[in-house]
């Protein structure tokens, strides 16, 4: 039903209430279909990887599945569980 292989990454900003939002309705789902969430702060990975905070600090927080933008300043909870059960 579910592909493991999958990966969800929340990208985030320290003191971003729409980050720990998304982050805390995000957990229970990737619970749900056994896909491990990471999480990742644009601005400390600025450090080694500059284009994440150039491409995705303008509109956090932004969910990335397989890599890929999903979507961005709110989770689309239908439209991610839908994609995770092709």
């Amino acid at each position: 039903m579910t592909d493991p292989a999958h990966t969800i990454t929340l990208l985030t900003r320290d003191g971003c209430s729409s980050c720990v939002a998304a982050h805390d309705q995000l957990v229970p789902l990737c619970e749900e279909f056994g896909i491990p969430l990471e999480s990742v702060d644009v601005d400390a990975a600025a450090v080694t990887d500059p284009e994440l905070r150039a491409e995705y600090g303008d509109r956090l927080p932004v969910v990335l599945l397989d890599g890929r933008e999903h979507s961005y300043w709110e989770v689309d909870e239908a439209r991610l569980r839908s994609d995770l059960t092709i």
